[in-house]
């Protein structure tokens, strides 16, 4: 049984690094404060860090990212204010049957959402087929995390929910 949890975990954790080097494929959405952003096109100044979620127990995850990521990427909190040059987007996926539901989800995640996190949240909606295939999205239950360099190509890519661990990896990778 061990043997069997073991080899799924590596090829999970094969699966998402494989997509290192590779461009992320174009991406269109709207913000919270109806920003229209295409990724990674509009993110050339900055690394980008993509947050991505396509179920409802992926975003639920996501939350767990949240705070920790947004305080200590962006958050101006005095001495290390500069620290990070980095653009960071928590994207809700609505696909399938849930494309209808976007707007009600949007009022939703506003609802529940502090405003200082709007310019920073992108919902998605449309086919979901193109980013399982060129990301490997394959477990829908998990968050995907992407570092893109500046002109759009993953450098570091990651998923599952939140830990100390991960987030070290990420600062590591935008230093």
């Amino acid at each position: 049984m061990r043997k069997i949890f073991l080899i799924a975990f590596l090829l999970s954790v094969v699966a998402v690094d494989a997509q290192v080097g590779k461009m992320f494929p174009e991406l269109k959405g709207i913000t919270l404060n109806d920003k229209e952003y295409t990724i990674p096109t509009d993110c050339k100044t900055q690394q980008t860090i993509i947050c991505l979620a396509f179920s409802k127990k992926a975003e639920d995850a996501l939350h767990g990212w949240l705070n920790p990521m947004y305080n200590q990427f962006l958050a101006k909190t005095g001495m290390m204010d500069d620290a990070y040059d980095v653009t960071l987007f928590f994207i809700p996926m609505f696909t399938g049957a849930y494309q209808p539901t976007v707007n009600m989800a949007k009022k939703q995640l506003m609802d529940g959402t502090g405003k200082e996190y709007f310019d920073n949240v992108i919902c998605y909606h449309g086919s979901i087929k193109k980013y399982k295939e060129e990301l490997n999205l394959d477990e829908k239950e998990f968050p995907y995390i992407f570092i893109l360099d500046k002109s759009g190509k993953i450098i570091y890519a990651t998923k599952g929910l939140y830990s100390e661990k991960k987030m070290e990896e990420i600062a590591d990778k935008l230093e």
